[in-house]
């Protein structure tokens, strides 16, 4: 009997069905670990073993809103008016409701919400984290969802640490109904120096005109913002992007957080006016927590490194995640060499620190060895010229000593003697010996000391979960 397919249609079936295997291999794959769906009757309880509301002025961002929990009789709260409830349809509404005309900041102008899963309620560390909502846009308006770190109270923000899954301000704050904003703010990197990215809707998309989902894959040392798509990453920020002398906080516990602001005067999001929708509607469709299923360790391999002393050496890394590397790895390294440092870039579009491996199971990278020039010893030194023309008096003083006449010139020659002696010894009090410096770097001043060292190489996965670096390499490291 004839197969119904041609040879060439047969090679090209077989093909796509090893496209298909390796992309179900390949693929990292969640598991739904908490979340809330927001589901039950019209104006019935918001779930408190999950949220918890903070409530009143916060005294933040020159903001104009005054937070109630629903119930709330205190002024400027309506206890028949809540600004949080379920709406009957699967979802959680976050009302902001004007009560006064005031755009002084603190001045409890707007009513509104502030939900949190502080307070043991629910706390997160890695994992991927997102929220379906649809916003309300008009000035003044400034809806959130975002995580701090749960030592706050002890240690303060920034230093706690902040992940902005998505802000949206209007365009008079630099976005407006088509872009929204993730941000991480840290020590040294909060504020307007936070490190963010603007994510703008294609095709005329609109945070205000159907729901969209926003969330981070988090992992050690890397966290990737998405829009929509959890497999279409459009920031991505790593423990090495950091300013010199800050901190990466974010592996540690958050707590996640729902708001929907109100600007004042001097404010991001400026001041609401005639136009700004009153009751403006934030509203969440439900808040999801994944924990990654676990994927091979990709195989890291390098190439040795030799150079001198005070100049910088490149090494070629490759990994390869024939098993599965479930996306993207963060890549760090380290060296056993004395004053030097060694950095990590790939051509990653979006990270140098990182490789995306989703797409391709082959990836490479530079390791760049950077030392310094070791000055220790005669050459170099402060006092190398002053110490170089006593040695050579000392020298010629004494075998100068050949030279000088016996009879009277004897106490003379005891005397230049002495001197040429003395001043040997304050130049070289250990002996006349060179000196090399250890392996560990020489005195004062030294750099880099000639010598073999290694190098580490690191590579970690979005399902680690313990910091240790899931794959390592060492490649040797020569100093001339």
């Amino acid at each position: 009997m004839k197969h119904p397919f041609s040879p060439p249609a047969r090679w090209l079936m077989v093909a796509g069905f090893c496209c298909l295997l390796y992309g179900s291999v390949a693929a990292q794959s969640w598991t739904l670990a908490w979340n809330d769906e927001f589901n039950g009757p019209a104006n019935s309880a918001i779930d408190t073993t999950k949220w918890q509301f903070e409530t009143g002025i916060l005294q933040v961002n020159n903001e104009v809103e005054y937070y109630c929990a629903p119930g709330s009789s205190t002024s400027p709260c309506l206890p028949g008016t809540p600004n949080a409830y379920l709406d009957g349809s699967g979802h959680l509404v976050i009302k902001a409701l004007e009560v006064a005309s005031s755009v002084a900041p603190y001045s409890a102008s707007w009513t509104s919400a502030r939900l949190n899963t502080a307070n043991h309620l629910a706390s997160f560390k890695y994992g991927r984290i997102e929220s379906s909502m649809r916003l309300p846009i008009g000035p003044g308006l400034w809806p959130a969802f975002w995580a701090l770190g749960t030592n706050i109270t002890t240690v303060g923000w920034p230093t706690s640490g902040e992940i902005d899954y998505m802000e949206n301000v209007p365009a008079s704050g630099g976005l407006g109904p088509g872009t929204v904003k993730s941000t991480l703010h840290g020590p040294g990197y909060s504020g307007g120096s936070g490190l963010g990215q603007d994510y703008a809707f294609a095709r005329g998309g609109q945070v205000n005109t159907a729901f969209h989902t926003y969330g981070a894959i988090w992992s050690p040392n890397m966290i990737q913002f998405y829009v929509d798509d959890p497999g279409k990453v459009f920031f991505v920020r790593t423990a090495s992007d950091i300013p010199a002398g800050t901190a990466w906080p974010y592996n540690a516990n958050f707590y996640l957080l729902l708001n929907l602001a109100v600007g004042g005067t001097g404010s991001w999001p400026g001041t609401p006016d005639r136009t700004t929708p009153n009751p403006a509607l934030m509203l969440v469709d439900y808040v999801r927590a994944y924990t990654p299923s676990k994927v091979a360790a990709p195989a890291i391999s390098g190439t040795s490194i030799s150079l001198t002393a005070g100049q910088a050496g490149r090494g070629a890394v490759s990994l390869n995640s024939a098993a599965g590397s479930g996306g993207r790895v963060y890549l760090s390294c380290s060296t056993t060499a004395p004053k030097a440092a060694c950095s990590i870039a790939s051509a990653d579009a979006l990270n140098p620190h990182t490789l995306d491996l989703s797409r391709a199971p082959v990836g490479t990278a530079t390791v760049t060895v950077t030392t310094t020039a070791n000055t220790a010893g005669l050459r170099g030194s402060p006092n190398s010229g002053w110490k170089g023309a006593s040695a050579l008096a000392g020298i010629f003083a004494v075998f100068g000593l050949a030279l000088i006449p016996s009879g009277p010139a004897r106490e003379l020659r005891r005397g230049v003697a002495g001197t040429g002696l003395l001043c040997l010894l304050l130049v070289f009090p250990n002996g006349l010996r060179t000196t090399t410096g250890s392996g560990t770097g020489g005195g004062a001043g030294a750099g880099t000391t000639p010598g073999d060292y290694t190098v580490t190489l690191n590579a970690y996965t979005v399902s680690n979960s313990d910091g240790a670096p899931d794959s390592t390499a060492t490649i040797s490291l020569k100093v001339h």
